[in-house]
């Protein structure tokens, strides 16, 4: 089961067959409806026996005949009101009254009587004509219907057509196969859904005929047109899809229906859940506020159920029709398959009413509001007593700015600025006194004492921690100073201890040596015993050197050296044991002499540790890459090689006292060598550094440049 709810792959099967199953359902039903209204739809001409046909047909020229009646009265009442109004000038003065009547009678003849038309001219009609120049009709078939409309009150033509002789056209209108004329409260037509009896059922107000009285109507559908008809081309597409099938959708429908019931429990049930995490997750969809995300999905449903309903009722070619619905059903269903989704997960995460924008302003305020609240009631917190002191300032200024009308008032105001004026600048150099403290433990000086009493308040809070601060800095640099002097203390009496009986050793060592022995393995030992007492003078000497390089101890002879120089002179000392080792050094030397400032004792023996770690640890037969050059004002010096055993420590670490990156105590060497050349550096104003990469090891160190 839990497999189940975690399966990527079946919710996406779900999510990509519920709105094909929902597709197929809503045809089911549509094809049903069709059926059992119209039976068998072949073609237009079936189509336009249909009841709903009818309804459109005569609805159509109902609104027309109501459009003109509106308008018709509209125009009656404005020549009423205008009568009027020249009636009135007339009383005032004759000459106005003439120049009035005049000018409306000019207005009338230009103005246009009837919203939707334009008269125009025509001599083989007595009376005026108007074309249609707007077809505001919402009925899907009225862009399809060629009519005229006569006023019998007036003799007034009303028509779509354009026609040199339009009693002939009237004529032709009668004489069509699909039309539908009415005069005199009688119809004539051969369409049967429209014609005189069929008309009688038509019951409600809106369809009724009686709206027609007064005007002689003539019209005519050309079937073929309605091919374009996207509500009769929706009808026979979804006819067709089940033509020879005709029980199919009955089955659908319910098939379907359950099918869509279950994907959806399911994914109401495993939304949220990810394979191999706990609990329900959410993405950043999830993140974006509610109602933003609600409005925003609502916007684009409603925009495509817009599209879509007006891509049927338009004239656009019918494969272009389907794709549109089809890209506005699938955009619309993404929509609120998103949306039904993250309110499933917000609600199964209980992150929904978090997740509204009012939400999170309302409780923004409330933790503004209180926080402010804190700050204002807490006594130790500077924010209140500003606060309390600014606003009481104000308050106070409020009520003595009211008196200034008086000398007393301006005096007392002008001395409560002063007053307030002094105590902020006595606040500041409390304030500066702390300043002061906090910079001189800051540069490194302990000895720091704030008088508590002279303070109050939170400055008082701050001075008790910055002396509790500066004692503790004291005690503890005391205490370091001390461990570190003991330390070398004890390092410098010890190594001199050892050093006295190894003096010894090495003496008699010397010694034995000379004799004349004739036994090869007294021999053997006393080599080892002169290898290893000579190993052990210099570790003694190195940890010594170590020790006083750590503590500073170290008496410095400043002078501008030649590095290049030193640097040739130390490779030729190590030439014989690079080459017992087969290392080969490739030189990146400038061409002119690079001068710094440093001990040439003391940066000889950088120099040479860094030598003497390369000829121990390299790997043997590889390439050893030394590079000087000049850096802007710097010196930069570089060594480079493989070691030759894994390096499973880092830089850090090897810069360590006693740390080699072989990790053990078979190799010679103190593990002192890069600790001393790096405290040695530093302490001739130099940089020291170490990468690691692998197995390359590179050494960095830089010096001032002196020109």
């Amino acid at each position: 089961m839990q497999d189940i709810k975690e399966s990527i792959l079946l919710k996406f099967l779900c999510y990509i067959l519920i709105p094909i199953m929902i597709f197929v359902l809503a045809v089911s039903i549509i094809d049903v409806s069709i059926t059992s209204q119209y039976g068998e739809m072949k073609g237009p001409e079936e189509y336009v026996e249909t009841e709903e046909f009818g309804r459109e047909y005569l609805l159509t020229l109902i609104y027309k005949v109501q459009d003109i009646r509106e308008d018709k009265e509209e125009q009656r009442t404005n020549t009423l009101q205008s009568s009027e109004t020249t009636s009135e000038s007339y009383l005032t003065t004759s000459d106005t009254n003439t120049e009035t009547s005049s000018d409306t009678s000019v207005n009338k003849k230009s103005s246009d009587p009837f919203s939707h038309y334009n008269e125009i001219e025509d001599e083989s009609y007595e009376h005026p004509v108007y074309y249609e120049v707007i077809n505001y009709n919402s009925t899907m078939i009225s862009q399809y219907i060629n009519y005229i409309i006569i006023d019998k009150e007036n003799g007034n033509m009303f028509t779509n057509i354009r026609s040199s002789n339009y009693p002939e056209e009237i004529n032709k209108l009668k004489s069509e196969k699909t039309n539908w004329s009415y005069q005199d409260g009688n119809i004539t037509t051969k369409i049967d859904s429209i014609n005189q009896e069929s008309t009688k059922y038509m019951t409600s107000s809106m369809y009724s005929t009686d709206n027609l009285e007064g005007y002689e109507v003539y019209s005519n559908i050309d079937p073929s047109t309605l091919n374009y008809s996207n509500s009769l081309y929706v009808q026979q597409t979804v006819y067709n899809m089940f033509k020879g099938h005709e029980n199919l959708p009955v089955y659908l429908i319910p098939l379907s229906a359950i099918s869509i019931i279950i994907m959806i429990v399911y994914l109401i049930w495993a939304t949220g859940h990810e394979k191999g995490k706990e609990g329900i997750q959410l993405n950043s969809i999830d993140r974006i506020s509610y109602e933003v995300i609600s409005i925003v999905i609502m916007f684009v449903i409603g925009m495509m159920m817009s599209f879509a309903v007006a891509s049927i009722e338009s004239q656009i070619p019918q494969r272009i029709l389907i794709s549109v619905f089809l890209l506005c059903y699938l955009i619309g269903y993404a929509c609120l398959a998103v949306w039904v989704s993250t309110t499933i997960r917000r609600l199964k995460a209980k992150q929904f009413i978090r997740s509204f924008l009012t939400y999170k302003v309302c409780r923004w305020i409330k933790v503004t509001l209180e926080k402010v609240f804190k700050k204002v009631t807490d006594k130790q917190n500077t924010n209140r007593k500003i606060t309390i002191i600014y606003w009481g300032f104000v308050a106070i200024s409020i009520i003595l700015a009211c008196f200034v009308w008086s000398g007393i008032g301006i005096l007392i105001l002008i001395a409560f600025w002063v007053w307030t004026y002094y105590k902020l600048l006595q606040y500041n150099k409390k304030l500066q006194k702390i300043n002061e403290a906090l910079r001189n433990i800051y540069e490194g000086n302990p000895n720091v004492k704030l008088n508590e009493e002279e303070l109050e308040g939170t400055l008082k809070i701050m001075a008790k921690y910055i002396n509790d601060i500066a004692g503790g800095f004291t005690n503890a640099i005391e205490q370091s100073l001390k461990s570190e002097r003991l330390k070398t203390e004890l390092i410098t009496n010890v190594s001199h201890d050892i050093k006295t009986p190894l003096t010894s050793i090495i003496n008699y060592v010397d010694l034995l040596k000379k004799e004349d022995i004739n036994n090869a393995q007294i021999e053997q030992y006393i080599a080892v015993l002169d290898k290893k007492s000579q190993r052990l003078k210099k570790l003694i000497e190195d940890l010594v050197e170590a020790s006083k390089v750590s503590s500073g101890n170290v008496k410095l002879n400043m002078e501008v050296i030649n590095l290049k120089e030193l640097l040739n002179q130390t490779i030729g000392e190590f030439e014989d044991k690079l080459e017992k080792k087969n290392l080969k050094i490739e030189m990146d030397l400038p061409s002119e002499n690079v001068l710094i400032k440093a001990d040439n004792r003391y940066l000889y023996r950088v120099i040479e540790n860094v030598f003497s770690n390369i000829s121990k640890y390299a790997l043997e037969g590889s390439r050893v890459y030394i590079k000087l050059e000049k850096q802007k004002e710097e010196v930069y010096l570089e060594f480079k090689n493989i070691s030759k055993d894994k390096l499973n420590i880092s830089a850090e670490e090897l810069m360590q006292r006693f740390v080699r990156g072989d990790k053990s105590r078979y190799t010679e060497g103190s593990g002192l060598g890069l600790s001393i050349a790096k405290s040695l550096t530093e302490l001739q104003g130099g940089k020291f550094k170490i990468d690691i990469d692998g197995d390359l090891f590179k050494v960095e160190i830089k010096w001032k440049s002196e020109r």
